[in-house]
């Protein structure tokens, strides 16, 4: 009978032991998680703040691109009357006029170059 009770308390106390191993792996498992989830909330909290950025860098571009959009268009717009009234100064009337961005130096024969121009863009 007391080998009997003997083996019942060896028994509780191997579960006992293992019931303490598994609660401390449990502890070690959530600590390692407490330390990822604050590694995910730093690499979120860096990931905003470099999205922030992106964003404002993104928005100077379009504002930058719709400068030059601007001053292209005037550009042409001045560059166009310049031919015109240069033409119209040389009493050449309409002519050959070489158009930027054609291939191979295509002519447009009687097309005043500001209308070429402004048909282009």
């Amino acid at each position: 009978m007391l080998d009997n009770a003997l083996a019942r308390l060896d028994g509780a106390l191997a579960q006992l032991e293992a019931a303490a191993r598994r609660r401390v792996e449990a502890e070690r498992g959530r600590a390692n998680l407490e330390t990822e989830l604050a590694l995910m909330q730093d690499d979120r909290a860096r990931l905003a703040a470099e999205l922030d950025g992106a964003t404002a860098r993104l928005g100077d571009v379009e504002t930058a691109a719709a400068d030059v959009d601007q001053r292209l268009e005037r550009a042409m717009t001045v560059i166009g009357a310049v031919i015109a009234r240069a033409q119209a100064d040389a009493g050449a009337g309409p002519g050959p006029v070489s158009v930027p961005g054609r291939e191979g130096g295509e002519e447009d024969e009687g097309e005043p170059a500001a209308a070429s121009l402004a048909r282009e863009h």
